[in-house]
């Protein structure tokens, strides 16, 4: 029998229990009843900490009180976050239908605390101590498949479900419907909702479930489809969520379109007023980049949380709005919205996506003295913005930061590869490539994606070496685990091909890119081809590719223009340019740049002076430094230097060295020496130290005989640093591209090539050729060493082209620098006398030989 003293008045009082209270009037002998039973209850529900717990669990095994139901102490334990009693006392329970909820409890905590393969240990251990779930079991044991994520797992729990009379549940078929879509196994939650619907047991959950599966696969038309049947063919009543799952599937496909008609159906069902559908619909119509509509949806709306802010800033940021994006900052604080890492990292993403890399980390600096930490996003963003500006150091502090605060130890966290992808794209762009390689070779092969790859070849491709990126790109196929390359990868390589004009290795991916349909679906891997055809000599192909575009933008136009003038061909980039109007697309800066740069290399000086006086009034596009350079270059070659020098004076911008370096250019073809001295001087005044002005007004003293001052040139290039790059050619045989120097004997047949080299020059010699001895003396722009011109690398790269080519095939050299004028006119007599056209192209252009003609026609 049990006696108790004052405790059924301290029961009755209003005063809160305590331990000591119920202790010191509670007198337990060794019989147990229901009072005891009901006083335990209580005991454990008025305890404040784990510590109260584990003494009233004490005080009953010294006790010995048998009877108290351990579930009151399970309770009191789960209660108390403290999972490892609750599951040591479940463990010596015998099973029962009512117990299931404690097992339950234990489950829904691990996945409540992101511990997916905690919770399916959980499961495992009730199933083979003999418990049967129940349908409350299912639903949070399948979530924790989902988000490990693993489809061995979730198939087997739904074996289980189908033997243990769940299958017909519409909770339990739900969530296996949401965790075959979290395992990428979307044919397998479609058969589920396919059976659903058959049985006749779908709800509206079964519909929002399907949806966002197939939005969350990729299939946002698919989960668009099944949005219309839903509340078309079915008529289901669409709630909150149907509607914000279709609008995220419009978004996905920027189909405003059809995202109005979403729109509507919110207005008539009275949902618009939901905050959701209303931040979703700010979304849709933001990554449309419908602004106007985004902000008349915002402005009505009655409620709104810092999601609606998020989205307009982050559509204003994607469009390059950055005005207002600012605007919506100080409004956030003027109202009192707490700006988050989200808001931030929006406007960081917008500034490094449109390349304005200091803003991008002016941004970054407010945040962080607004005490916000960076999330992945975040860093990833102020990555590209270090990457667009060269901001190195500040990229190597970010490389520290997310060793210290992200990166994990292992580096197995998904996001861990999205930040150092962001990383080697930083130093690669900073032309730190052996960093870059580094952390590339450090990711294990079989954990590389695609842009991994990409980041990797791009960054040789324009910042580094294009031998590298051609290196590299073979290699993805040749991966345990294959990884496809997608179009940014293809264009990157292109891109590596364009520059070394390695027309091979261009027509091998060309052949990928026809065999996988890339240049149907992707327009910018076509005019990737169409830039590395113009660049690799091959500009009739350029043109094909361009023809058999189903669909031409401005940069497809541009991308045929720029190889236009690239090979002098003047007329048709004019032609070019008509039927660009003419198609209704309207030019931009680039477009206008590449039309002055052919009109200069092809002799259309008065065409070129109607273009650039159309840019500002027809157009509307203000002319930048690099027009003016091109119209000084276009003058400078049409010996018009007085009217060059009077442009720039006119200038409404200082003259960059760009400006100076063209001039000085057509002081070198007319032999004006004054005028070149002005030039360089106000060259060295902008600090310009590049070999090549020096060398071209090392040029001009040379052919004023003006000895000294080449040697003053020399002795001031060596005083002040800067060194000669030298000359180099490289040509396409049979086995592979060979590459020659000056006085190059390194090559296995050099015999032969000096041979084949000696006979030509013996030839032309009695054709009337003479060579121009001041370019092997003097000019020093076009190679370091040797005195002799027949050794200069493009005659040797052109006597190898003779040894290793089949006759009637073109020839094709490239050189790193401008050709030098006795090599140019030796060529010319040469193409003469042999059976091939010589397409060789120099850092200014492509000069096509044949028959004794050059297609520059003067213009180099």
């Amino acid at each position: 029998m049990i006696q108790v003293n004052g405790v059924f008045p301290l029961l009755k009082s209003k005063t809160p229990l305590t331990l000591n209270h119920l202790f010191t009037n509670i007198k337990l002998f060794s019989v147990t009843t229901t009072p005891c039973i009901t006083i335990t209850s209580l005991l454990l529900r008025q305890c404040k900490s784990l510590t109260q717990v584990y003494l009233i669990h004490q005080q009953i095994i010294v006790q010995n009180l048998t009877h108290v139901p351990p579930s009151h102490l399970i309770a009191a334990y789960v209660s108390h976050d403290a999972p490892s009693p609750a599951l040591s006392l479940l463990q010596h329970l015998s099973p029962s239908p009512f117990s299931v909820f404690w097992w339950n409890a234990l489950i829904r905590r691990a996945v409540r605390l992101r511990l997916p393969d905690n919770a399916f240990r959980l499961f495992l251990q009730m199933m083979r101590r003999g418990w049967h779930p129940d349908e409350h079991t299912f639903p949070f044991v399948l979530k924790a498949c989902g988000e490990l994520p693993s489809f061995r797992c979730g198939s087997s729990v739904h074996a289980v479900i189908c033997s243990s009379g769940f299958d017909s549940n519409v909770f339990v078929c739900n969530a296996l419907m949401a965790m075959y879509a979290r395992c990428d196994a979307l044919s397998y939650a479609r058969q589920m909702f396919d059976e659903m619907f058959q049985q006749g047991i779908c709800d509206i959950v079964s519909w929002n479930t399907i949806v966002a599966a197939y939005a969350q696969s990729g299939d946002a038309e698919g989960g668009l489809m099944l949005f219309a049947r839903m509340t078309g063919d079915v008529k289901v009543q669409g709630d909150g969520v149907s509607l914000v799952n279709a609008l995220s599937a419009c978004a996905s496909l920027s189909t405003w379109s059809r995202g109005k008609q979403v729109h509507g159906h919110a207005l008539r069902t009275m949902l618009i007023e939901d905050v959701f559908v209303g931040n979703a619909l700010v979304d849709m119509y933001a990554k449309c980049g419908m602004m106007e509509e985004a902000k008349k949806v915002f402005e009505r709306m009655k409620v709104k949380d810092v999601v609606s802010w998020n989205a307009m800033v982050t559509g204003y940021s994607r469009i390059g709005s950055f005005e207002d994006a600012f605007a919506l900052f100080k409004k956030m604080r003027q109202e009192n919205v707490k700006l988050n890492v989200v808001t931030w990292s929006a406007v960081i993403a917008g500034y490094a996506q449109r390349g304005h890399g200091h803003e991008a980390l002016d941004v970054f600096r407010q945040m962080q003295f607004c005490g916000l930490e960076p999330n992945v996003v975040t860093l990833v963003s102020l990555l590209s913005g270090c990457a667009s500006v060269r901001a190195l150091l500040l990229g190597k502090e970010t490389h520290c930061y997310t060793i210290k605060r992200v990166l994990s130890a292992d580096g197995s966290h998904p996001d861990d590869l999205m930040v150092i992808n962001a990383l080697i794209d930083m130093y690669a762009k900073c032309k730190s490539a052996n960093v870059a390689r580094v952390m590339f070779d450090a990711i294990a092969p079989k954990n590389r994606d695609v842009a991994t790859w990409t980041v990797m070849i791009g960054g040789y491709s324009q910042h580094g070496e294009a031998n590298d990126a051609l290196a590299l790109f073979p290699q993805m196929f040749q991966q345990d685990k294959l990884v496809k390359p997608n179009a940014f990868t293809l264009s990157c390589a292109l891109m590596a091909c364009a520059r070394l004009a390695a027309l091979r290795f261009g027509r091998q991916i060309h052949a990928y890119v026809l065999r996988n349909q890339y240049e149907m679906l992707i327009p910018f891997v076509a005019n990737c081809l169409i830039d590395m055809y113009s660049r690799s000599g091959d500009i009739d192909t350029a043109r094909v590719v361009f023809d058999n575009l189903k669909q031409r933008n401005v940069v497809s136009w541009t991308s045929l223009m720029t190889g236009y003038g690239m090979h002098g061909l003047g007329d048709k980039a004019h032609w070019a340019f008509d039927q660009m109007r003419k198609e209704g697309l309207a030019p931009d800066g680039v477009t206008f740049l590449v039309l002055l740069y052919a009109c200069s290399h092809s002799g259309m000086v008065d065409q070129g002076l109607k273009y650039f006086d159309s840019m500002s009034k027809e157009f509307g596009i203000s002319a930048r430094a690099e027009h003016y350079a091109c119209i000084v270059d276009l003058l400078g070659r049409a010996n018009r230097l007085d009217e060059a020098v009077e442009l720039i004076e006119g200038m409404p911008m200082e003259p960059t060295p760009i400006i100076w370096v063209a001039l000085l250019n057509g002081c070198r073809i007319h032999a004006n020496v004054e005028l070149g001295e002005l030039a360089a001087n106000r060259l060295l005044e902008l600090e310009s130290e590049k070999d090549g002005s020096y060398t071209l007004l090392s040029n001009i003293y040379a052919n004023a005989g003006r000895w000294k001052d080449v040697a003053r040139i020399r002795l001031l290039m060596k005083h002040t640093g800067v060194k000669k790059r030298p000359g180099c050619s490289w040509v396409q045989g049979k086995e592979g591209t060979a590459t020659f120097f000056v006085g190059d004997r390194t090559h296995p047949q050099s015999q032969k090539i000096y041979e084949i080299l000696a006979g030509l020059v013996q030839r032309i010699k009695a054709m009337g050729y003479v060579p121009q001895t001041s370019f092997a003396l003097h000019d020093v722009d076009d190679e370091e060493k040797g005195d002799l011109l027949f050794e200069h690398s493009e005659k040797l790269a052109l006597a190898y082209g003779i040894l290793t080519t089949v006759p009637g095939t073109p020839i094709r050299i490239t050189k790193n620098l401008r050709i030098c004028g006795d090599c140019h006119s030796a060529i010319t007599f040469i193409s003469m006398i042999i059976n091939h056209e010589i397409i060789l192209r120099d850092s200014n252009r492509f000069h096509h030989f044949k028959e004794g003609s050059c297609s520059c026609k003067g213009y180099w």
